[in-house]
């Protein structure tokens, strides 16, 4: 476990593709939980650990993970998520091909399917259609791949991977929206990268980021690409 960011009110860490934020049928021990075991042993702290958990990322995504430490820090982080535009997260994504136009904003609207914890884009019509709206852009491409960097407006359902297969851009490794292979780590080329937002005690500024993956050499390659570009 990586920690990204601390103090006495909240906690920020950097998931890997194989751990859940919270506990599931699996019965696999979740970050949260080992969030709390690292609090308890670095402050030494006696009886049961607060932590609440503010988020979830997706088990085959990566990236930055934030909890609340206290009390008073979940309830208004809670209310901050579920307000547009007080917490801004972008994700980085490896796609099978570069989408047309380099850069853009999708609106769709997605129907859950429960059975199949699958997300399909369908008519607003539909009984259960949410309105999904997210901003992409291209920041690197190599022979086979795009990187693309995404802000989300709305939160559904495996939104970002539902919206970019339908145009043709499936995010490298997720099988169930049709790339055709897995990755080697069992996880998906999807990454929060960083999640920027006011402190919800000090009230200052916060702006958090995660390193990519370093055991997958194309997500290293794909940054280096991406910073040339923005040097450029």
């Amino acid at each position: 476990m990586t920690v990204l960011y601390e103090d006495n009110h909240i906690i920020a860490v950097n998931k890997t593709c194989s751990e859940i934020v919270q506990g599931d049928k699996t019965g696999d021990t979740p970050l949260s939980e080992t969030v709390k075991a690292y609090i308890k042993e670095k402050y030494a702290k006696p009886g049961a650990v607060f932590l609440g958990v503010t988020h979830r990322l997706d088990r085959p995504t990566s990236g930055v993970v934030l909890f609340a430490r206290t009390s008073k820090a979940l309830a208004r982080l809670n209310d901050m998520f579920r307000m547009h535009g007080e917490i801004q997260k972008t994700y980085w994504a490896i796609v099978k091909r570069q989408p047309h136009p380099a850069e853009g904003r999708l609106e769709d609207y997605l129907f859950r399917n429960e059975q199949q914890n699958k997300s399909y884009v369908c008519n607003p019509d539909r009984p259960g259609a949410k309105k999904a709206v997210l901003d992409y852009r291209t920041i690197a491409v190599s022979e086979r791949y795009a990187l693309l960097e995404i802000n989300l407006e709305t939160g559904r359902h495996h939104q970002i991977r539902c919206q970019l297969a339908h145009i043709g851009c499936p995010i490298r490794g997720d099988l169930k929206y049709g790339y055709e292979r897995s990755n080697p780590d069992g996880g998906i080329s999807l990454h929060a990268r960083s999640i920027r937002f006011v402190h919800p005690v000090s009230r200052q500024g916060v702006y958090i980021e995660a390193p990519v993956p370093q055991n997958d050499k194309l997500w290293v390659v794909m940054e280096q690409l991406a910073q040339a570009n923005r040097g450029k």
